[in-house]
Order: structure tokens, then C-alpha cells, then sequence
């Protein structure tokens, strides 16, 4: 028997915003109702899965996870910021962090600058024992909207007033999120799903569902896309499916992002979390995929630097200052030796063999004080 799917459909409630008599939708609780079809998803699912196992397993072996996380987090933070407008890139937050001056409206990287130290909170916070929960979910939100732009609409608090998603107002909006005030309703029904026990719901599924229901809702006046993509993160570690944050759909949802916003809308409207949670499960397979060879790249680099490195240039002093310009994307020979704890000597050294490596390059043509970048 075929499965009555508009027993998955929310309602509509009738709430006002300036005058204006506006059909509100309120998506029903989690998991959805009839439950999934699983003969549908079973192959991504087991192919989702064994990319993500791939993926952990692989962080265990890199030579400087920290690094690769350092790199890897702010990339994310970077894309996701671009899904909402921002124009920054991953040069122009480094230098922020740096302080140098970047070559985009500060406004742009404090927004990603935020979103970088939000995911830190919220990880922190979850390592410290804490639940995934709706004050989580508010204390980050608070971090992700704490300076620059957004910082005017109550972070940290859900929203007391009718948002819309495109459009001018309400009356012309593509989809109108539920009225404030069973904003608090919706969030506790997805807070109990987080919390329950279902064995019958793998973890990446769960995610995939917690997504789209969280931006259904869209609980807060601003950063609803940004805390959204988080929280698939901050589900797949605190469920241990992830033992550092290396997984971000962010690049995957960007690059197909008019069937992101299809298959949401389908989901609303037409009750099809399968067709959803293919896509969910195609972009986990596809970006865990680019993670792996991003992490077998840098392997590869590190030996790459040992074997071509001579007597003359001590390996670990080019790994040390490989690392160091990681993190500082415009350097002089001086900085680096600073940063680095060598003399000014051994970083020059390492300095010309990473350039004749190419994998540095010399940016200011000058002779004396000169600067390199990646």
C-alpha cells in the first residue's frame, strides 16, 4: 500500500504582520509520519557511512590535525558566510585574524570571523558534557551574532516577530516560517527528537532531518542558515559518527543550491523527506570523499617536503615553518623566524626551499624585507 504522505504535511496558521493576513506554516514533529522508506536511501546510506568512517579514521593519522582543522573550519566558515551575501574570502579572514587589513567590507569578515568562533563554543561546550540543546543552540547563536552585522537582532534569543524567506514581506514571501509565538513549541519538539532514542534512525539520518526542520522553523530574526549547517556538524560529533569537526556541507549546498532549496520546499509541501534525504546523503558521501583526498594531499606534501629537502635545510625547520604560514597568509622571513623560534638564518633557508618548491611565492619584489604568501 502506498503511504498516505499528506499525513507528513504540516499546517497552516493565520497570523498578521502590519495589517496584512498571512498563511503561516508549522511543520509537524520528527521522525516523519509514515516513516522513511528505507529501500530507497539503504545504498547512500551505507555509502554516506563508510565515506564518514573513512573520514574519521583518516583525521586520526594526519601529522598536524590541528593544522588541517585550522585551515579546514575557516574554509567552511568562509563558504557558508558567502550562502548569506558576505564577500569575504579565506585570504581576507586570515589577514583579519592577523591583523592585517583585508580587501573586503570589515563588516563581511567579522560575520565569518564569528561563525568560526561559534563552531569553537559550540564544539567546546559539547566536549565539556553539555547537551545538544535548545540553550545551546541559543548560547551559540548568541557567539555566531555577537559583533558586527546582526548583532542589532537579539542573539542568543529565539524571535519574538514573523520572519519570510524571499520576497518584500510576508504577503509575498516564497515560504513564511511559524508565528513567534509557537516558535518555542516547534523548537521543543525537535529538542525531544535530538534527545530520543531511536535505533531505527542512523545518526546521519537524523541529521538530515534536524536540518531541514530546524530551518523550517527558522527560530531566529537572523543566522538561521549559518547555525543550521552547524548543527549538522555538532549532531555527527555528539553522536560520535565524527571525533573532530572535518565534515561541512556548506560548499556541497552552494554549489547546488536551487536543488537545496527545491528539495526543502518539496519537503514542505509535498512531504518528500526521501527525495531530501538522497540529495542529504549524496552530498555527505560527495564532501567526506574531498575531505579524504584533501587529507591525503597534505600526507603526501609532508613527504613530499622530507625527501626534497637537503642536508643543508634541516627538515623539521621546514615543516615548522610550513605550518607557521599556514596560519599567517603574508609573511616576511623575519615574522617567521619569530613565529617559528629559529634564527633568522634557518628561516631564510626554509624559507627559498619552500619557495623553490613552489610552495611558497615572493609577493612584494623587494629585495630586502620581502614578503611571501602560499
Amino acid at each position: 500500500m502506498e503511504p498516505q504522505w499528506n499525513q507528513r504535511l504540516g499546517r497552516y496558521e493565520v497570523t498578521h504582520f502590519q495589517g496584512e493576513s498571512v498563511r503561516a506554516f508549522v511543520p509537524p514533529p520528527l521522525p516523519p509520519q509514515p516513516p522513511l522508506q528505507f529501500d530507497r536511501l539503504q545504498g547512500l546510506l551505507e555509502q554516506a557511512n563508510q565515506a564518514l568512517g573513512r573520514l574519521d579514521g583518516l583525521a586520526s593519522v594526519l601529522p598536524d590535525l590541528t593544522l588541517f582543522l585550522y585551515a579546514y573550519v575557516r574554509k567552511e566558515a568562509v563558504l557558508s558566510s558567502q550562502i548569506e551575501g558576505t564577500q569575504s574570502a579565506l585570504s581576507d579572514l586570515m589577514l583579519f585574524e592577523n591583523g592585517e587589513a583585508p580587501g573586503v567590507p570589515l563588516e563581511d569578515v567579522r560575520e565569518v570571523s564569528n561563525y568560526v568562533a561559534s563552531l569553537t563554543y559550540g564544539l567546546d561546550r559539547l566536549r565539556g558534557g553539555f547537551p545538544l540543546s535548545l540553550r545551546l543552540l541559543r548560547e551559540i547563536h548568541g557567539v555566531l551574532l555577537a559583533h558586527g552585522r546582526g548583532s542589532e537582532k537579539e542573539p542568543g534569543e529565539f524571535r519574538r516577530s514573523q520572519n519570510w524567506i524571499g520576497g518584500t514581506r510576508p504577503g509575498n514571501a516564497l515560504f513564511v516560517p511559524p508565528p513567534p509565538d509557537l516558535v518555542l513549541d516547534c523548537m521543543g519538539q525537535l529538542e525531544n527528537f535530538l534527545h530520543e532514542e531511536r535505533p531505527g534512525l542512523p545518526l546521519v539520518i537524523r541529521a538530515g532531518l534536524a536540518h531541514v526542520q530546524f530551518e523550517t522553523i527558522h527560530p531566529f530574526p537572523d543566522g538561521n542558515g549559518r547555525l543550521g549547517r552547524l548543527l549538522i556538524t555538532f549532531l555527527l560529533c555528539a553522536g560520535g559518527a565524527l571525533q573532530e569537526p572535518i565534515l561541512y556541507l556548506s560548499l556541497f549546498f552552494k554549489t547546488h543550491r536551487q536543488a537545496y532549496y527545491d528539495h526543502l520546499m518539496n519537503v514542505r509541501t509535498k512531504g518528500d523527506w526521501e527525495g531530501w534525504m538522497e540529495f542529504f546523503l549524496e552530498g555527505v558521501k560527495e564532501t567526506s570523499a574531498q575531505a579524504v583526498a584533501a587529507s591525503l594531499r597534505i600526507i603526501a606534501l609532508i613527504v613530499l617536503i622530507g625527501r626534497r629537502s637537503s642536508r643543508s635545510v634541516a627538515v623539521t625547520s621546514v615543516l615548522r615553518v610550513h605550518q607557521c604560514v599556514q596560519t599567517h597568509p603574508i609573511v616576511s622571513i623575519a615574522t617567521v623566524a619569530d613565529k617559528v623560534g629559529v634564527s633568522f638564518p634557518t628561516a631564510s633557508a626554509a624559507v627559498e626551499h619552500l619557495c623553490r618548491m613552489g610552495i611558497l611565492r615572493e609577493i612584494s619584489g623587494k629585495r630586502h624585507q620581502s614578503a611571501f604568501c602560499l
